[in-house]
């Protein structure tokens, strides 16, 4: 009996280990859906027609495209810009502003191949290493984010020298999904052996 009851545990537990990452993508999509409701709502209650919010839907969305298009094609669009000259001037909102659109470009940005870097560094104390993102170089100067497991967004930022990297084959992509999953996504074993 005692190890029937073992037996149900354990596949009770299994079952539960396997259908969190389902709830997890569904309690994301299920917000984003919420959202999105909620501010149809919003329109909708100024309009109270569907073809109007459906139109303003439409707009929003090739505006959207349009503005996508004038950046990777001309690297900046001029009421982007008006908003960033407007902000700029604003104290404290600007630092707010500058760092988040920083932080965004580090991980959107399709052509600056150093802020879409990953490396490996010794951290916190010699002989462990970890992944870290390239956010910045000067000279022989490294400037990294070392994020933590299982939540990417939070972390430390660290300088070290060039010499105390060694760069890895992962892609931002890639060590994100290493740190969530806690070192149970990574088939980079060829690396492990340049870290020893």
């Amino acid at each position: 009996m005692n190890v029937s009851l073992k037996k149900i545990f354990n596949n009770f537990l299994i079952g539960i280990f396997a259908v969190i990452p389902i709830v997890i993508v569904l309690q994301i999509v299920i917000f984003v859906k919420d959202r999105v409701a909620d501010l149809f709502g919003l329109v909708y209650g100024y309009a109270d027609s569907y073809l109007y919010t459906s139109m303003v839907f439409a707009v929003s969305f090739l505006l959207l495209v349009l503005i996508g298009h004038k950046i990777v094609k001309e690297g900046k669009f001029w009421a982007i810009a008006a908003f960033d000259f407007i902000i700029d001037r604003i104290p404290l909102l600007n630092s707010i502003y500058r760092v988040t659109k920083k932080v965004i470009n580090m991980f959107s940005s399709h052509d600056r191949k150093d802020a879409r870097e990953v490396v490996y560094v010794e951290y916190p104390k010699e002989g462990l290493w970890v992944p870290a993102y390239v956010t910045n170089k000067f000279e022989d100067s490294y400037i990294l984010f070392v994020p933590t497991s299982p939540n990417p967004t939070s972390g430390f930022t660290v300088i070290v020298d060039k010499s105390r990297v060694i760069k890895s084959e992962m892609n931002v992509e890639e060590a994100t999904s290493f740190i969530i999953s806690v070192g149970v996504d990574y088939d980079k074993i060829a690396e492990v052996n340049k870290l020893s």
